[in-house]
């Protein structure tokens, strides 16, 4: 048994154990030891305090405790070493140091080392003792909000960067189409998932993508970038219609992590003074076209996943009956949301009746994206839990 196993009064004192500090003294000489004891018990120290006379032993007892007051002379560790062991196994427990007044330039040293303070042998008494401890844990536990805000501003930069890769400005130069994309980041803790979309235009054709990696993080949205600069460079390089898509297939199994990882792909390509389109579905939600005052998936065959089973989506030719009309391509995010109380999801004959609802003619198209998200988050019942990318095409009225 400890020599001091509570420090001041113990638990059935009327102190809230939830007030009270765990402290872990390694100290391996007894009347050391039973010194502190007795300087927390006359400055009735709200401490619970819990001896092990080595290092081995600390290991054992160190769960849960607040705050590790180190004696630097151990019989199986010795100076800044021993220190490290334990800073080491100490998690979140501040480290307090005890030493020797002829030894303060080592108590000096183990702060540099992580210590949150150093204590010198036969300097202290009971009260300056336990604020010590208690400074020590309210410093660790500030080090350790501060390291957490500077990860979520790391996190929160390195999704702006690759935000700013999935999310390109559209490479137009015609004034024939207006292009409207919009992208909303789901609720999986501000980190930027796998979807992106991108338009380039060669000549009299206009080129639009929009793409999901599937999962969240920094991985599936590098990979998210990867495949759009890909296919923008792939485009550029004026690679042929048909080739475009297993290029870019080979490009997500050479790069993926893990095999398990796969993409989804709608593309189109607007022949600008034609009035038609060629629409390619490789496992993506069909895009929605609004024309006459009606709303309609384009009728293009399904197609396989991107990384699953190499294989061309077959094309399908979109004509365009009038001048006015609008082309909405958009991630699963948009309707995998519930509909209701039960496990009905929107899906594509839920978002066609959103956009024939009179109130959704009456939103400006530039509007439009930003209220069917809208509309889908209320039907969710909260936000929606994935990404949305959506990119909207418009010619003329745009209905």
């Amino acid at each position: 048994m400890p020599p001091y196993p509570h420090g001041g009064r113990g638990p059935s004192g009327r102190v809230p154990a939830e007030e009270r500090l765990r402290v872990l003294l390694v100290e391996d000489d007894d009347a050391d030891a039973f010194l502190v004891g007795e300087l927390l018990a006359e400055a009735d120290a709200r401490v619970d305090l819990v001896v092990a006379s080595s290092l081995n032993e600390a290991r054992q007892r160190i769960a849960g405790v607040d705050c590790v007051l180190l004696d630097l002379g151990l019989p199986d560790a010795q100076g800044l070493d021993g220190l490290r062991q334990v800073l080491t196994m100490a998690g979140p427990a501040a480290v307090c140091v005890l030493t020797g007044r002829q030894d303060e330039h080592v108590g000096i040293g183990a702060v540099a080392e992580g210590a949150q303070d150093y204590l010198l042998k036969g300097q202290v008494d009971g009260v300056l003792l336990a604020r010590a401890l208690r400074y020590a844990v309210e410093r660790k536990r500030s080090d350790e909000n501060a390291r957490r805000l500077r990860e979520v501003e790391l996190r929160q930069a390195e999704s702006a960067r690759l935000e700013r890769g999935l999310l390109p400005q559209p490479l137009m130069t015609t004034d024939q189409v207006r292009m409207y994309p919009f992208y909303r980041p789901g609720r999986h803790a501000a980190v930027i998932g796998g979807d992106f979309y991108d338009v380039v235009q060669t000549g009299e054709r206009l080129h639009l993508i929009v793409g999901d990696v599937c999962g969240h993080g920094a991985d599936e949205a590098a990979l998210g970038v990867e495949l759009r600069v890909a296919w923008r460079a792939l485009i550029l390089a004026g690679v042929a219609d048909e080739a475009v898509l297993p290029a870019l297939e080979q490009v997500l199994v050479s790069e993926r992590r893990a095999r398990e990882i796969f993409a989804t792909v709608a593309t189109v390509c607007l022949e600008l003074s034609e009035g038609r389109a060629t629409v390619r579905l490789a496992g993506h939600p069909p895009p929605l076209l609004l024309s006459g005052g009606k709303v309609a998936p384009v009728p293009a065959p399904h197609g396989l996943l991107l990384g699953v089973q190499p294989r061309k989506p077959p094309a399908f030719d979109l004509a365009f009956d009038r001048d006015d009309w609008s082309l909405l391509m958009y991630t699963d995010g948009l309707i995998e949301g519930r509909v209701g109380r039960g496990e009905e999801r929107l899906d594509v004959p839920g978002l066609c009746e959103l956009l024939g609802e009179p109130e959704a003619g009456e939103v400006p198209l530039p509007s439009l994206p930003q209220w069917l998200v809208g509309r889908a988050e209320s039907a969710n019942g909260g936000p929606l839990a994935d990404d949305v990318a959506m990119l909207l095409v418009t010619k003329g009225d745009g209905r």
